[in-house]
């Protein structure tokens, strides 16, 4: 029984080393610079799918507050997959839409920031553009 029981803990413990070399080396992937410098790079990202209805509407609140994003669509590149795991990383989510303004995630597609007045005081913008929409 003893026997037994350190071959459990010894197979958890090459498990844990397994998993943590995984998680460690997907951080340093191209696909995780990408999501990094893409989202240095530009005052508002949208991670995307081109056929997400969420995704839309995410975009559609920028429009509404004449703001132009830099719109990542997943579907549309061949390393789409690998960018929404690298973002899973970065934020604990796989879903998208994911928005970022100025560096900072803001969430997905709810529109409360929008409804709010938190989203135009994030981006820099007056509250009475938002009215006048």
């Amino acid at each position: 029984m003893a026997m037994a029981a350190r071959r459990c803990v010894l197979y958890a413990a090459l498990s844990l080393l397994v998993l943590g070399s995984s998680l460690g080396s997907s951080a340093g992937s191209p696909e995780s610079s990408f999501v990094k410098k893409t989202i240095a790079a530009h005052k508002i990202v949208i991670f995307s799918k081109s056929y997400c209805p969420y995704c839309r509407r995410a975009k559609a609140v920028f429009k509404e507050l004449n703001q132009i994003p830099h719109v990542v669509e997943l579907d549309e590149r061949d390393d789409g997959w690998k960018i929404q795991d690298a973002l899973s990383q970065r934020i604990g989510k796989r879903t998208v839409p994911q928005v970022f303004i100025n560096g900072k995630h803001i969430g997905g597609s709810d529109v409360e920031a929008y409804e709010s007045g938190e989203l135009s005081q994030l981006l820099g913008i007056d509250g009475k553009e938002e009215e006048e929409l």
